[in-house]
């Protein structure tokens, strides 16, 4: 009973950095928004990294994943106006690291947790992490109003080389768009 409970605690510290590393995505939309009647669009300028090669990533990213949603890029009056905004935060990642083993025993927890005797070492480390946000939203030309948004939220990796970089950037927007057309009731 003992092992299985040291070993469950072992698999979910492993798992924890993956856990830490997936996108979160919401999106919101206009439930008054006929999104079968768009299919061009146009992008304008909203909040961008401000690191040129980035900035051109999530372009051609958010290019390709319009067009799988069957967009065409409009060279004159566009159905919607499409525009990102991304911003940083740096948080504190605090993880702590258990080993060994705790003995049986009654304890505030219950039966073998908290009582008797404890083998091992605990180890608390505190990281400072970078969480990148990226804001796509989708407007209508004519009506001049916002009528989709959705948003993507995940740790940035600062040390990742430009393959990774893409690959991150274009699964980021993909996974954004997986919530367009928004199902209408």
């Amino acid at each position: 009973m003992q092992s299985t409970r040291v070993i469950a605690a072992m698999a979910v510290t492993l798992l924890m950095p993956a856990l830490v590393m997936a996108q979160k995505v919401t999106f919101d939309f206009d439930k008054s928004a006929n999104f079968g009647a768009y299919k061009t669009y146009a992008t304008k300028e909203g909040t961008k990294v401000g690191q040129q090669l980035i900035d051109d990533r999530i372009s051609a990213a958010i290019d390709e994943a319009m067009a799988a949603k069957g967009f065409t890029k409009a060279t004159g009056d566009p159905d919607v106006y499409v525009v990102y905004h991304v911003a940083f935060d740096k948080q504190q990642d605090i993880s702590t690291y258990s080993s060994g083993y705790g003995g049986g025993g009654y304890g505030a927890y219950g039966w073998g947790w908290g009582g008797g005797w404890a083998h091992g070492t605990s180890t608390t480390s505190v990281r400072d992490i970078l969480v990148g946000t990226l804001v796509v939203d989708m407007a209508d030309a004519k009506a001049n109003k916002l009528v989709w948004r959705g948003i993507g939220t995940k740790e940035i990796d600062t040390n990742a080389k430009p393959d990774k970089r893409d690959k991150s950037i274009k699964k980021a927007v993909d996974k954004i768009f997986k919530n367009y057309p928004p199902k209408q009731k």
